[in-house]
This record gives structure tokens, C-alpha cells and sequence, in this order.
């Protein structure tokens, strides 16, 4: 919703922030196990956002 709102894309997030569109995309769409703090970091401040912007706690039990 962040890159949609600031007109962005996945490549060039990934450029931005120094990592592949693959793993941006992994990322976005919530395929990740884990981030590094410097990318969540490096998103915030490309994205002009607050983490809880970014990020969703989903409860793992069910898995």
C-alpha cells in the first residue's frame, strides 16, 4: 500500500534500498520469515513512513 500511495515501484524500492525486486516482493507480499533492522530501516526512510506502516504481526499458531 506504501510504494502504491508514493507512486513506486517494486524495482525501483529495491534500487532505492539496495536490495533485488525479488526480495522486495517476498517481502511485500508477505512471504517473508524475517527482515534485517537496516532494511526495515532503508524502507521507512524511502517510503517516508513509520514501521507499523509497513509491517503486520500475524499470529503464527496456526502454522
Amino acid at each position: 500500500m506504501m510504494l502504491a500511495k508514493r507512486k513506486m515501484s517494486v524495482s525501483e524500492l529495491a534500487e532505492a534500498i539496495g536490495i533485488t525486486p525479488v526480495n522486495v516482493s517476498v517481502l511485500k507480499n508477505g512471504r517473508a520469515k524475517a527482515i534485517w533492522f537496516s532494511t526495515l530501516d532503508a524502507i521507512c526512510v524511502t517510503l517516508h513512513c513509520q514501521s507499523g506502516e509497513v509491517l503486520e504481526w500475524v499470529d503464527g499458531e496456526d502454522e
